[in-house]
């Protein structure tokens, strides 16, 4: 990971103390949102006319909790701050710090392969033994991916098995990130070490004179393979929506028809990753002329021998379109991977020690890799001193997303001089954005924002979470703020 020059001279641990007791300093004395360092008097009328934090707060409306620190990236000098202690649900800016924590134990280089192997001979087309599809951590497989493995089979000479068809993650599968989300949204799937498509099943529906049809299927870019592992019936009710069951070791799902119209679709979250897999492999192959058996999950490590392997990206590239995505599957497959842990709230525990180690963040603590779970926490400050401690030109800031820089009319800056990359974070009634600015006359600052009303996000019925009243326009409210709070800076913190 390369380090910024002014860090390496004067070491890590003195810059992360620096922005440790800077901030500290600004809470005890009330938390004024002034630099802690003489901050330039305005010399111009742009200057003048910026207006104060605790104007811009009070006027985005928000309740709960506003939180933000903003530092010199290279010295650590904190140069503006409210609430920088404040613990706040950071959201998807947790994949921030996932993504660090991945780089450092995995190394950007790491990649992922999936095989499958063979445990018998090859003879006039038929596999004596068993197929196996085994796993090896890839969040990013998809249905692309197993149909070109499926012609490389057919190309190693099998057109048939006279086993069965395996399949094996080598982790124990966890079959959702947050027990607190409705069960039916896609972007709380299972996690396991074979995954397919982030975990998610497509479900479309159309109305005719005989009611509804209903069919699922795992589709890409190219092809729409259906799926035999999960199904979906109608029921003659209103509410609740969705219902789950995972009788008989497959994905049952039922919904009401009063919730459909005339048609729609959606994902669904999988809860059966490993059969999943096998069973768009199956249908895939039989596209290719080879006939395979349903999957069943192998009880243990397989032996055999590879015919087909395919190998994932390098971990950077993983982890620039997880931040750029924000994929929660992918954020909680790469800690799992980095901690070696058997449960999120183990890994997320280690990644909670390594941060500590690393970077002094003692107080932070989190639940899982993705954000999902509004029980982490962490301040302003904490963030920040990761960013620092990152380094003005590391790994991390050269693969978060871009921000788009927007005026005093929300709308966006074309050709801005301001430059901002960042992981944003969203919850029901909590707003995170953190990262990097360079201003235009370029200094670079590290910044972290944290808003959360979190008593009205806890009295939410589990129903309601998937799109509450109020929450969309609490969520432009905050990202106006976050705007705003960046154009600030930018006239006032430049070099």
């Amino acid at each position: 990971m390369s380090r910024d020059p002014i860090v390496t001279k004067f070491g890590r641990r003195a810059v992360l103390g620096f922005l440790m007791f800077g901030v500290a300093d600004v809470a005890l004395a009330g938390a004024p949102a002034v630099s802690l360092r003489p901050v330039r008097k305005p010399a111009d009328a742009v200057k003048r006319s910026v207006k104060g934090v605790t104007s811009l707060v009070a006027d985005a409306n928000l309740g709960g909790k506003v939180g933000f620190v903003v530092a010199d990236a290279r010295s650590g000098a904190v140069l503006e701050s409210y609430n920088p202690l404040a613990a706040q649900p950071p959201a998807s800016v947790t994949k921030a710090l996932t993504t660090l924590f991945a780089l450092n134990r995995l190394g950007a280089g790491k990649r992922f392969k999936t095989q499958l192997l063979a445990t018998g001979p090859i003879q006039n087309g038929v596999l004596a033994g068993d197929l196996v599809l085994k796993g090896g951590g890839d969040p990013t497989l998809s249905t692309d991916d197993l149909f070109e493995m499926a012609g490389r089979l057919k190309a190693a000479g099998v057109t048939s098995v006279k086993g069965k068809l395996r399949v094996y993650g080598g982790m124990s599968v966890i079959d959702q990130i947050d027990r607190d989300q409705p069960e039916h949204v896609g972007y709380n799937p299972a996690v396991a070490g074979l995954n397919l498509n982030f975990n998610r099943v497509y479900l479309e529906w159309k109305r005719s004179s005989g009611g509804y049809s209903v069919t699922m299927d795992a589709r890409s870019n190219k092809i729409r393979p259906g799926v035999g592992f999960a199904k979906t019936t109608v029921a003659a009710r209103s509410l609740p929506i969705f219902k789950y069951s995972g009788a008989g070791g497959r994905d049952n799902w039922s919904v009401a028809n009063k919730a459909l119209g005339k048609g729609g679709g959606r994902w669904l979250p999988v809860r059966r990753p490993e059969i999943y897999a096998g069973d768009v492999l199956q249908t895939v192959a039989r596209s290719h002329g080879i006939k395979l058996p349903f999957p069943v999950k192998a009880s243990g490590a397989p032996r055999g021998t590879v015919l087909v392997e395919h190998v994932s990206q390098d971990l950077r590239v993983v982890a620039r379109d997880m931040l750029r995505f924000s994929t929660n599957l992918t954020a909680e497959v790469l800690g799992l991977q980095a901690s070696g842990a058997g449960s999120l709230k183990a890994s997320a525990r280690a990644m909670s020690q390594w941060l500590g180690d690393t970077y002094g963040m003692r107080k932070a603590q989190f639940v899982d890799h993705s954000g999902l779970g509004d029980a982490s926490q962490i301040s302003a400050q904490e963030m920040v001193k990761a960013l620092v401690g990152a380094g003005a030109n590391s790994q991390l800031r050269s693969i978060l997303k871009s921000i788009p820089v927007r005026d005093g009319d929300n709308k966006v800056v074309q050709k801005s001089a301001t430059k901002v990359v960042a992981k944003t974070g969203t919850l029901n009634f909590v707003s995170a954005l953190a990262g990097y600015i360079r201003t235009p006359d370029g200094r670079d600052l590290a910044f972290a924002i944290f808003m959360a009303d979190v008593p009205r996000r806890r009295a939410l019925k589990k129903s309601e979470r998937e799109s509450p009243r109020g929450s969309r326009s609490w969520n432009g409210r905050a990202k106006r703020l976050q705007s705003e709070l960046i154009n600030r800076w930018a006239v006032l913190h430049g070099a």
